[in-house]
């Protein structure tokens, strides 16, 4: 008899705003397109993706494809979700040489 397991989704235990805020801004510090593409679709989730939607303006298909692992949101549809969230792009400089 084999052990039962269920798929870990972080968006179960992205519960209060301050570990959604982390998670997002741990994301966007990678700086890399598809991890903050995804954690912004976990964060969404977490939220409801159906009030995140109609927040943003975007239809909810439309929003789960364009946070999927696949889609390319446009960056106007990145900030409207990001607005949705209660949160706001903010750019400070670097401190490692380029």
């Amino acid at each position: 008899m084999g052990i039962k397991t269920t798929p870990f989704d972080a968006a179960d235990y992205l519960d209060t705003p301050e570990a959604q805020g982390e998670y997002l801004r741990l994301s966007f510090e990678s700086e890399d397109p598809g991890e903050i593409q995804e954690a912004l679709g976990t964060v969404a989730r977490a939220r409801g993706m159906s009030q995140i939607a109609r927040d943003a303006g975007v239809g909810r298909e439309s929003l789960y494809k364009a946070l999927s692992g696949t889609g390319n949101p446009e960056f106007a549809t990145v900030i409207r979700v990001l607005h949705a969230l209660g949160l706001h792009l903010t750019v400070t400089p670097r401190h490692d040489p380029v």
